[in-house]
C-alpha cells in the first residue's frame, strides 16, 4: 500500500472528471456505480441527493489503498426534484417552471475508503430568466439538455438564461471543487 491513495471517481460523468483536473487530480480510475436512481416517494430534494451520494459510495467497490468520490446533482423548485428529462416536451416543461424564477442546485459528493464513508452537500440557489418561447425551443435546438439535471448545464449553452447564482458554481456543474478537496484532504488524497 502507498502513502497515497489512489483516487477512482465513481462517476461516468465527462464534466466531473474535466473538474478535478481543475484541481491537479486525475483518478487511477474511474468506476461508476449502477444504482437505482429513483427518489422514495415524499422524499424531498437534500434528502434525496444526500442518500444517492452515499448509495453510490456503497455500491462502489473500494480496495486497500483506494478513495472512491462519488457525486449527486439534482435540480429543485420547492420540494419538486426535477430530474434528467426524457424527452424535449419535458425540458421544455422545466424551463418553462424555472422561467423568470430561483431554484436550487445541490450536489452532493461522498468519499470513501474501505472503513468509512463521508458525506457533504453543497447548496446553491440559481435564477433563471424569464424564457420567451422562441428562446426556450432555440435552446432544445441545442441538444445540450440530454442527460442534465434539469434539462441544463449552465457552462453550455443555457449559461446565458442564468442571470444570477448564489453559492458554487462548480457545485452546479456537478462537482463543487473547495468542498471536494477538502473531504479528499480528510482521507489523504492531494493534488
Amino acid at each position: 500500500m502507498t502513502d497515497t491513495p489512489h483516487l477512482i471517481l465513481g462517476s461516468g460523468s465527462p464534466r466531473r472528471l474535466e473538474l478535478l483536473a481543475q484541481i491537479g487530480l486525475v483518478p487511477h480510475a474511474v468506476r461508476p456505480p449502477d444504482i437505482d436512481e429513483t427518489p422514495a416517494k415524499g422524499e424531498g430534494p437534500r434528502d434525496y441527493v444526500l442518500r444517492m451520494a452515499r448509495q453510490k459510495a456503497q455500491a462502489s467497490a473500494c480496495a486497500p489503498g483506494e478513495v472512491v468520490l462519488c457525486a449527486d446533482t439534482t435540480v429543485a423548485v420547492g420540494r419538486r426534484i426535477l430530474g434528467k428529462p426524457e424527452s424535449a416536451e419535458d425540458c421544455a416543461g422545466f424551463l418553462r417552471l424555472m422561467s423568470g424564477r430561483r431554484h436550487t442546485v445541490i450536489t452532493a459528493i461522498s468519499a470513501r475508503d474501505p472503513d468509512t464513508i463521508r458525506v457533504r452537500d453543497v447548496v446553491t440557489q440559481v435564477k433563471m430568466k424569464r424564457l420567451t418561447e422562441a428562446e426556450i425551443a432555440a435552446y432544445l435546438a441545442t441538444d445540450d439538455w440530454r442527460g442534465k439535471a434539469g434539462g441544463y448545464a449552465i457552462q453550455g449553452p443555457a449559461g446565458k438564461l442564468i442571470p444570477w447564482i448564489q453559492g458554487s458554481y462548480t457545485a452546479v456543474i456537478g462537482l463543487p471543487l473547495a468542498e471536494t478537496a477538502g473531504l479528499l484532504g480528510s482521507f489523504g488524497v492531494t493534488s
